[in-house]
């Protein structure tokens, strides 16, 4: 059989869609379109636009296809989501957004039910981030919604059921911290059983294994080989992880940006090199696409990028940089206080606070975004490379004080995501993949090194 070339990848972020075409003979991205990922307010909760997001990649599908050709198709969502399928299939309710909040009755009952941090790596998390939560809150706002639901599937293979008609659920989704893994032993654990649901589960897959092929119907809209293979599909951090599980023989770590900032450490092979983690810091356990624990820590980065700039983003100048430093100009934790290594602390600014679209409320940021990401990377004991994906790894700022702080080399992704190439590499094993590039300082090391030390003696004193 011929290995495919044109893989065709439908990449669901929290804040937009797309559908980017890799060459794996590069790999690279040959063409990209998106769209927003509207949250519709419901009634009976707010949910995400799934027939909007399923036009559009119809559409796309067939476009890629008709200018140049698609060999198979992966799939790569965020986490945090599930879908309730009924007898004949469709939705049994709509798919849930995550960032709904439950009442405090719901939360101390899911409490009650919800496994051991011990177990399962998974923290208990706001709103619907753990999926058990989602579920719980589901089948109690919806008490006939359980006995409607045949299965149960993880968002990627949400998609991929609606490619193929075959039902799954993936390693890195149930990974995710959803309460319903036990990482350790890679088997559910006891929460399926008490919310009522395990034998409706989908089966548990490997993202890279194949779904099947196309429907009939979908190739008949798009314009596809009906033959065209649909692998499982991955949760896009280990998306991003992934060429580097394949290709680091060290010790490393992969930042993952986006919405969410994962910092994901490649240490060993067996929970055994974990260290321990502190649950009250956003620190978890993920699972890889091989179905290894993974020492992770997040926030949402991405999303107090778009609080602060407020989309006027200003590129600044080395002027705009010695005057943060100088003053020092600083942002302390928490833009996003409900997520994150600093949980229910409030923003504020050290210093004046520089106007919106300013070159120095630039600067001033991603050093912020820098030193919660290197908090990150020391909550999980990274070591070796830190390897940095998608947005922010275009943001000089951000990388020179990252380098600066962990005193680690630091290398950028060449691909404008690293989400869509990684899910695109499941069709490969022997690909060679591009070495990323090392980054430089372009400042003073010690000037860095001064900062982010005022930076964390700030943050540590107003605690």
């Amino acid at each position: 059989m011929t290995e495919p070339r044109h893989i065709a990848v439908i990449d669901i972020g929290k804040t937009n869609a797309k559908l980017a075409l890799v060459d794996l003979a590069t790999p690279s991205e040959i063409a990209v379109v998106t769209r927003p990922n509207v949250v519709l307010p419901g009634p009976p909760w707010p949910h995400f636009d799934i027939e909007g997001h399923w036009r559009f990649i119809l559409k796309a599908l067939a476009r890629f296809h008709n200018e140049h050709g698609i060999d198979a198709i992966s799939i790569t969502t965020h986490g945090a989501c599930a879908a309730l399928l009924s007898e004949d299939g469709k939705l049994a309710a709509p798919i849930l957004d995550y960032e709904h909040e439950y009442g405090p009755e719901t939360v101390k009952d899911y409490a009650r039910l919800k496994p051991d941090f011990i177990f399962t790596g998974s923290p208990a998390l706001a709103g619907g981030l753990n999926i058990g939560a989602q579920l719980h809150w589901q089948f109690t706002t919806d008490p006939s919604l359980k006995s409607r639901t045949k299965q149960i599937v993880t968002y990627p293979q949400y998609w991929g059921h609606r490619l193929t008609g075959v039902a799954a659920t993936d390693v890195t989704s149930l990974g995710c911290h959803t309460d319903l893994w036990n990482p350790h032993d890679q088997t559910f654990s006891d929460l399926p059983a008490k919310l009522g649901i395990h034998d409706k589960i989908a089966p548990v897959r490997r993202p890279g294994d194949i779904l099947g092929p196309i429907l009939p119907e979908i190739a008949q809209t798009t314009g596809l080989d009906p033959q065209t293979p649909v692998c499982v599909g991955i949760h896009d951090s280990n998306a991003s992880l992934y060429p580097h599980v394949i290709s680091q023989a060290g010790p490393a770590s992969v930042v993952s940006t986006g919405t969410w900032v994962i910092a994901m450490s490649l240490t060993g092979d067996t929970t055994h090199d974990i260290p321990p983690l502190d649950l009250d810091r956003d620190t978890l356990i993920n699972v890889n696409a091989l179905g290894q624990a993974v020492a992770s820590a997040r926030f949402m980065g991405g999303r107090e990028y778009e609080v602060i700039q407020n989309g006027q983003n200003e590129a600044p100048s080395r002027r705009d940089v010695d005057a943060v430093r100088d003053a020092p100009l600083m942002l302390l934790p928490s833009v996003e206080p409900g997520s994150g290594p600093f949980q229910g602390r409030n923003m504020q600014w050290l210093g004046h606070e520089p106007p919106v679209g300013s070159g120095q409320r630039s600067v001033a940021l991603s050093y912020y975004l820098a030193l919660m990401t290197g908090t990150c990377l020391k909550l999980i004991g990274a070591a070796g490379p830190t390897i940095v994906e998608g947005p922010f790894a275009r943001n000089a700022e951000f990388i020179e004080m990252l380098k600066a702080i962990t005193d680690r080399p630091v290398y950028t992704s060449e691909a404008s995501t690293g989400t869509s190439i990684g899910a695109a590499l499941l069709f490969t094993k022997d690909q060679t993949l591009a070495s990323p590039t090392e980054a430089g300082i372009r400042g003073d090391k010690l000037e860095l090194a001064a900062y982010a030390a005022r930076w964390n003696d700030t943050v540590k004193a107003s605690r």
